[in-house]
């Protein structure tokens, strides 16, 4: 991958894919679930994914498929889930919060910030990354607000009101907390940039993330997407288009660089128990690019680049650390509508389960 593919970014529609529809083999969108719900509460283990292409989060059993969704609000991207089994889900309308046990909606939190109308597709205005604090007490989601800087607003989750407001990256792609509690971390997709932010005094700090520069500016693909924080140390690690990871030290803002193997634009990210990190690629953007994979990268920097079948976006992981499940959403064209799931041992192929309308985020209950 060459430094020119940065003027063909993520901020312009991909050329040559599928419209909005997904891709020509792309599941069906599981408007009417597949799998009986099952009696009594939800059980553990069931996926809950954030429809974008629509406005449910839909629970999914990872071997039978969808039994069930609830509506949340239009657009929704990103979602956590919290000890109480209430999950709190990022829309261009405000933060819904539903009960996934009783798989019901219990409110949904207007943002403070102006976002304009409520709409669809990659650069709709309103809730993006979302993260929860270690002990439960408060949210904190990345808003997106077209054509301007990002806002980081903060959610009291007992009272289930925003209780501040700060600015923050264009396009707050994702959003993570500290292992303690006292930072709080938008990574701003157009802006190249992650901002730390104290969750006593909302005190500021930007720190510019560009291990290929910033010279192609918003047409820029080279841009970071989706950070994760590193169990042990907690410095901030954001893959690159499968050549490099940043590695980013929030006290001092230095970024280091370590090479990667799966030559592929990156999204999601996530770790495992053991701090294996894995990462989503979801395909070419250059000639000479790889093609959508998931790549296993153990700590102590061995990789392993398994295929993907098309486009993705997000992974969560089973509790057991022993199967990964990847969106096939993606926040552009060239989606479908379901989960593919990974056997990270590889004793068996992955395999793609129709759930969800466009899924995203994503996380295990």
């Amino acid at each position: 991958m060459v430094a020119a593919a940065v003027l063909a970014g993520c901020a312009t529609d991909a050329t040559g894919t599928p419209d909005a529809t997904g891709t020509p083999d792309a599941p069906a969108a599981t408007g009417t679930p597949s799998a009986a719900a099952p009696a009594g509460s939800t059980p553990d283990g069931t996926l809950l994914v954030a429809d974008f292409g629509g406005d449910t989060v839909t629970f999914v059993d990872p071997e039978r498929g969808a039994f069930d969704r609830v509506e949340v609000g239009t657009a929704p991207y990103g979602l956590v889930v919290g000890a109480d089994g209430r999950a709190w889900v990022a829309t261009a309308e405000g933060v819904a919060v539903v009960d996934t046990q009783t798989r019901t909606r219990q409110a949904r939190i207007p943002y403070e910030t102006e976002t304009g109308p409520a709409t669809t597709g990659e650069y709709r205005g309103g809730g993006m990354g979302i993260a929860l604090a270690p002990d439960g007490r408060h949210v904190y989601v990345g808003v997106n607000v077209p054509d301007a800087e990002g806002v980081l607003e903060v959610i009291d989750t007992g009272t289930r009101e925003v209780t501040g407001t700060v600015p923050v990256g264009r396009r707050p792609f994702d959003v993570d907390v500290s292992p303690d509690g006292d930072e709080v971390y938008a990574t701003g997709h157009d802006s190249f940039d992650v901002t730390s932010v104290r969750t006593d005094t909302l005190r500021t700090r930007r720190m510019e993330v560009a291990p290929y520069g910033t010279e192609g500016g918003l047409g820029s693909w080279l841009k970071p997407h989706y950070a994760v924080v590193r169990p042990g140390d907690g410095k901030l690690l954001l893959p690159f288009e499968g050549e490099r990871l940043a590695v980013l030290d929030p006290r001092t803002g230095e970024v280091a660089v370590e090479p990667m193997t799966a030559n592929t634009h990156q999204h999601g990210a996530t770790t495992t128990p053991d701090g294996t990190l894995l990462v989503v690629g979801t395909g070419p953007i250059a000639s000479d690019d790889e093609d959508a994979s998931l790549t296993v990268r153990k700590p102590d920097g061995s990789e392993r680049v398994i295929g993907l079948d098309g486009p993705h976006e997000d992974v969560a992981v089973s509790a057991d650390g022993r199967t990964a499940y990847v969106t096939g959403g993606f926040t552009r064209d060239g989606y479908w509508n379901g989960i593919t799931v990974v056997d990270l041992a590889g004793r068996t192929d992955p395999v793609r389960l129709a759930a969800g309308e466009r899924p995203l985020g994503i996380a295990v209950l």
